[in-house]
Order: C-alpha cells, then sequence, then structure tokens
C-alpha cells in the first residue's frame, strides 16, 4: 500500500535523509521501518509485558519450589538420624 505525505517540514525531511544516510538505507526504507514500528509498538509493549509478567510468576513458583525441596532434605535428614 502507498502513503503520499505532503507539506513535511524541510528541515525534518533532512533529518530524515541523514538517518537513512547514516543506515546506508533509502529514505523511503528508514520512513517504511519507522511507520512500521509505530504501527505495532503498543502490541509488542503488551506482549513484553505478558512476559514479563509470566517470567516473574515462574521466578516466584521456583523460589517456592526450592524452599519445599528444603524442607524436603531436611526433614529426610531428620529421619535419616533417628
Amino acid at each position: 500500500m502507498d502513503i503520499f505525505l505532503r507539506n513535511i517540514d524541510p528541515i525534518a525531511v533532512k533529518k530524515f535523509d541523514e538517518m537513512a544516510k547514516k543506515k546506508t538505507i533509502s529514505r523511503q526504507e528508514l520512513l517504511k521501518a519507522v511507520i512500521e514500528k509505530v504501527a505495532y509498538e503498543k502490541e509488542q509493549n503488551e506482549k513484553d509485558m505478558r512476559m514479563e509478567m509470566i517470567i516473574s510468576k515462574n521466578i516466584l513458583v521456583m523460589e517456592l519450589m526450592t524452599e519445599a525441596v528444603n524442607r524436603l532434605e531436611i526433614l529426610l535428614s531428620d529421619l535419616m538420624e533417628e
């Protein structure tokens, strides 16, 4: 799909041209990447937040399991001494 823009500030266009040149890509490629990034940014942030929540829950469960294993080790050690 094509997008046509008019009345863009010449200084902004120049800055995009400089950024594109640094990346050795065309202005069009740079603008396409920027537009697509902005379009999907919210969804990506939501996915990142869900992933962080899952990781946090997994860490908590692992800590609880470690505590349970430690208690079992102590109990088994006590039972073996008797």
